[in-house]
């Protein structure tokens, strides 16, 4: 780190940056129910979470001095039923958290050469911003800036950045996570999934997870509707290497060797298709390419699966059996994190092409229809059209790829000669990218070569020790933000309003924005005071207003009578596609160059003495973010390393024994990590929970607490169809001392 120093907050000790201690945690603590002392003086606030992608809408309740006393779920909302998770009831945490960030900052350099941070006033900070940008703009273009994103608040960054002149716009969650699978749903069946995911879980009769931690990632309302399929006698098949929650609730585990996912899902189709279990009437009137699928896995039977994956082929039949049995109302999973691999997107389109074969798309107890309402956006003039975009970077690449790739943005401003220019500016906008981009060498690599970084946030995450400028976000509790507008079986609109003011020197992220576009000169993209003026225009050109979304927190509109929530059979449906069908030969694909229909190609195997590296979720969790709030916190503050008991004994490991993890590239994890020895993994894997492992001390919680699985993930298999970062081709061993140096945090 010689040109841009990383700063550890916590190193300014003094003033009210100083840690507090921990004696306001009995004052702080979160309700986790509704019996509150009082509950009849409290004012309720609606809200919807920001804890986590689902977004459930809730009530902040708040007593008379203004404190934050709890949060619940709304009762109407279709995300949450009114039934928060543990995450969410314990979002009150993020307000609470005294290691919040609460001042700008500002970097600066000594006279013996050391950086560090200094308090700023907001103009201050403002004024750093828009002189960073301004300069990136004059230098190189408005178009070698970018936006990382996660969460609400970049709507507003994005609009400031599309005014500026960049449409260099990405959230880590498409090619770290979501993106393979919507393009595999956009090659088959001509749309995408979104969030959250149209499964009909309530009334599937079958439910196939395969590599969807249910019950772990807690996306609320499926969990839900999981449990009451349970309850109704569905199936459930889980495949895992670990026995998950899911695995302990369903008819089958099968515990697949990692890595040979798609020979399974070839060896499925087979037998769908050998012994005709598959919907022929639908099959027949949607889809393309029946014929070209069936000769191409022909050879791909469950005696040949059974060599990669170690699945039995009689459970590959009878699981297919159970399938075809109760199709139509069958879900094989999408799933959501689903960059694996590097060919995840035909694995994902393997999974895709199970559901067309089963008639599940747009039928009861498959996929619903999904429909929502489009807001129209604030009048503003139309944003000037961007020379270039990070696609520039990658001439005849990723050309599947329907949004901008966080991984490509970071390659693009590590400087090459084949490049007329790089992204040289970067706002982070609530992600700590130091954990969330994979290879974390490239990333400090892209970092040294910025000539300005500005970073927005609620807490003194490891991206904020490596910025020019800190921008202290208040937490989603003290703001208003847009109305979440996501799609369901019906439209509804929820609205996040402020139940507290925000504390400390915190500001939200549209007021930011704004002051940064008139000091940009950009005044005419913003013809508002506030926030609140935005949204009640929004409100009245539905029907509604602010006023009454005050009142109601969510409000359900009718589903439109041209999309209904599931096919009539008798009416010939019409896909997006090339061909108007689900395309199970996909002719998007083949235009490309790329299989139109998915070969199995097999993955590297661990080096001796190494194990497949499989991270996770916990669900009290939600990824690096919530590992320092006080209330998630209690339920776990640390995570473990899961090791089969054959391989524990033949390295002579106890429970609870600290050990430190080595990757196949000698990275040594910066913190050591405890012990679980259990039969709930597979003897060639190890698993640990993502989002531990915290570097910066100012995070007083969860400085050194368990160890980093994004530190070692350092082989990085991209996909060539749309750039999707495969993570679990790595591979790691134990080391029972400490070593000498460890890490790359």
């Amino acid at each position: 780190m010689k040109r841009r120093q990383f700063i550890k907050i916590s190193a300014l000790g003094a003033g009210s940056l100083a840690f507090s201690g921990m004696a306001l945690k009995a004052a702080e603590k979160t309700f986790f129910s509704d019996d509150v002392p009082g509950a009849d003086k409290l004012k309720r606030v609606p809200t919807y979470c920001e804890v986590c992608f689902w977004k459930c809408a809730g009530w902040a309740y708040t007593d008379g001095k203004g404190y934050i006393k709890k949060v619940i779920g709304n009762e109407i909302d279709p995300h949450s039923n009114g039934r928060f998770c543990p995450r969410g009831t314990g979002g009150v945490g993020m307000y609470n958290d005294e290691d919040r960030l609460k001042k700008p900052l500002i970097r600066v350099t000594g006279k013996d050469g050391n950086q560090t941070f200094r308090e700023a006033s907001w103009d201050e900070a403002l004024d750093v911003v828009a002189k960073g940008m301004k300069k990136v703009a004059e230098k190189h273009g408005p178009e070698c800036m970018a936006l990382f994103t996660h969460g609400s608040g970049g709507k507003f960054w994005g609009h400031l950045l599309k005014a500026y002149g960049s449409n260099n716009i990405t959230a880590p969650s498409y090619a770290q996570c979501r993106g393979p699978r919507e393009v595999a749903w956009i090659g088959t069946f001509g749309q995408g999934l979104g969030s959250p995911e149209p499964t009909d879980i309530r009334d599937t009769r079958c439910l196939v997870l395969i590599g969807s931690h249910l019950g772990e990632n807690m996306h609320n309302g499926q969990v839900q509707e999981m449990s009451d399929a349970i309850d109704k006698g569905a199936t459930i098949i889980t495949v895992d290497p670990r026995f998950s929650t899911a695995a302990s609730h369903s008819k089958h585990w099968l515990p697949i060797k990692p890595s040979t996912d798609l020979a399974l899902l070839l060896a499925w189709m087979h037998v769908l298709i050998k012994e005709g279990w598959y919907d022929k009437e639908y099959v027949e009137k949607n889809t393309l390419g029946f014929e070209q699928l069936k000769a191409h896995v022909e050879k791909y039977t469950p005696e040949w699966a059974y060599g990669i994956t170690t699945i039995k082929p009689d459970v590959i039949r009878e699981t297919a059996r159970e399938m075809y049995n109760a199709s139509p109302s069958v879900i094989v999973h999408p799933g959501r994190h689903v960059t694996w691999y590097g060919d995840d997107t035909q694995r994902l389109r393997g999974v895709a092409i199970l559901n067309a074969l089963l008639g599940s798309w747009g039928r009861r107890g498959g996929f619903y229809m999904g429909d929502g309402i489009a807001l129209p956006s604030y009048p503003h003039p139309p944003y000037p059209e961007p020379k270039r975009s990070w696609r520039d970077a990658f001439p005849g690449q990723y050309e599947l790829a329907d949004l901008a790739l966080a991984n490509g943005i970071c390659d693009a401003t590590i400087p090459s000669a084949s490049r007329d220019c790089d992204i040289k500016g970067w706002i982070v906008n609530g992600t700590n990218l130091i954990f969330t981009l994979p290879d974390l060498r490239k990333t400090q690599e892209a970092i040294q070569n910025l000539d300005f970084l500005a970073v927005v946030d609620t807490m003194p995450m490891e991206i904020t020790g490596y910025a020019d400028v800190v921008l202290p976000e208040c937490t989603y509790l003290e703001r208003y933000d847009m109305l979440r507008t996501s799609r369901h079986r019906e439209p509804t609109i929820a609205l996040r309003a402020p139940a507290a003011k925000p504390k400390y020197d915190s500001k939200p992220g549209w007021w930011m924005a704004k002051q940064v576009g008139h000091r940009l000169g950009l005044d005419k993209y913003f013809k508002y005071d506030t926030i609140e003026e935005v949204l009640d225009w929004q409100l009245k050109q539905i029907g509604s207003s602010l006023r009454e979304m005050k009142r109601l927190g969510v409000k359900k509109l009718n589903r439109s009578v041209y999309n209904p929530i599931y096919f009539d059979d008798r009416v010939q449906q019409e896909f997006y596609t090339n061909s108007g069908k689900i395309e199970l030969y996909a002719t998007s694909f083949a235009d490309k160059g790329f299989d139109p229909i998915p070969t199995y190609t097999a993955h590297p195997e661990p080096p001796k003495g190494y194990y497949r590296l499989i991270y996770g979720r916990a669900p009290m969790h939600t990824f690096s973010r919530t590992a320092n709030n006080p209330n998630l916190t209690d339920l776990m503050d640390t995570n473990s390393v899961w090791v089969n008991p054959k391989v524990a004994k033949r390295w002579g490991l106890k429970n609870g024994q600290e050990v430190w993890l080595q990757n196949q590239d000698q990275v040594v994890s910066t913190f050591p990590i405890k012990v679980r020895i259990t039969e709930r993994i597979r003897w060639d894997s190890v698993y640990m929970v993502h989002g531990f492992g915290h570097k910066n001390k100012k995070l007083s919680r969860a400085h050194g607490q368990g160890a980093s699985d994004s530190e070692l993930i350092t082989n990085v298999m991209v996909d060539p169809l749309m750039g999707g970062t495969g993570m679990r081709g790595n591979f790691v061993t134990f080391l029972t001392t400490k070593p000498e140096k460890g890490g790359l945090l």
